[in-house]
């Protein structure tokens, strides 16, 4: 579309023979259908395409849901490029702080509202500009107006913020607190991509506790940085590639803190699509006692 995609996102990859699925009727697909559809080990599509399921429950221990998600999936493609767009934050309000869903509720829409109007031009009209600010120049603008709207609005609460920006082949990260972001891959492996900022990993990192001491550790949840506490908000973020071929998952310590990578990973592959398979993932943290709010989003590129 513009200079600024092109140089985003590089050369264009050539296009495989699209795959002809003969339907005999109009009605909709079910999960097995699709999942035998997308089964097919050399299915393609000739335009790269984000799709994203989300999950989410206040758990078995809790009596309200101080998590907050937002996902945007977006594909524009046509003679030009291809522009897979998609936004995926998860927030966790902080636990015996005052009004924590609010600053959890506060830290999406900020974030959300400042980062699509960002791009609103370059994915919906004809750009006469480029865009003069850096991916992680917006994620971190629009982080730092969040954590100055919960100090003034919410004072006293706090949140974690784990927000992933896919743009092309690539994803912006932006990150304080201990929710966190995974890379899932064909072959099973499992990388996390954030660095939890709590006690026990600083503990960790230190050599005062071991990776077992770590799991056990009494004091877990307890976070040295979270949005909207403190003066200043120091947040991690950088850029890396989509995981091909596999997914991006974003998660509350809810899931993550309750189930194994191992169960993470049967969740996913018994699923026929990303909403089953969140809903499963949901429901194996709820099975393992739900001791916290539970939140996740699955992010699939395909093409």
């Amino acid at each position: 579309m513009t200079d600024f995609f092109r140089k985003l996102f590089g050369k264009k990859e050539d296009t495989v023979k699209q795959i002809q699925v003969d339907m005999a009727t109009t009605a909709p697909l079910t999960d097995q259908q699709i999942s035998s559809i997308v089964a097919i080990q050399n299915l393609k599509s000739e335009t790269k395409q984000l799709m994203a399921g989300v999950g989410q429950s206040v758990g078995k221990q809790r009596d309200h849901n101080e998590d907050s998600v937002l996902a945007l999936t977006s594909t524009m493609a046509g003679s030009m490029e291809t522009i897979p767009f998609g936004l995926y934050i998860v927030a966790d309000g902080m636990g015996g702080h005052q009004f924590g869903e609010v600053a959890s509720n506060a830290a999406i829409r900020i974030m959300g509202g400042n980062i699509t109007k960002k791009f609103h031009s370059y994915l919906y009209n004809l750009p006469t500009q480029s865009l003069q600010e850096s991916l992680q120049e917006v994620m971190e603008a629009s982080i730092t107006e969040a954590h100055q709207y919960v100090q003034r609005e919410a004072p006293g609460s706090g949140t974690t913020v784990t927000a992933a920006l896919v743009l092309g082949q690539q994803v912006t990260i932006a990150h304080v607190g201990d929710s966190r972001a995974y890379s899932i891959y064909p072959d099973g492996r499992i990388d996390t991509i954030t660095r939890d900022h709590s006690l026990v990993k600083r503990l960790e990192e230190l050599g005062h506790l071991s990776k077992d001491e770590a799991e056990n550790f009494p004091h877990r949840n307890v976070l040295i940085r979270a949005l909207g506490q403190g003066e200043t908000l120091e947040a991690d973020i950088f850029t890396i590639p989509f995981p091909q071929g596999g997914y991006l998952m974003i998660c509350s310590d809810g899931l993550w803190g309750v189930i194994s990578e191992k169960e993470i990973l049967r969740s996913i592959n018994e699923a026929p699509t990303l909403q089953k398979a969140c809903q499963n993932l949901v429901e194996a943290a709820n099975a393992a006692g739900g001791p916290d709010n539970i939140t996740v989003i699955l992010a699939q590129m395909i093409g």
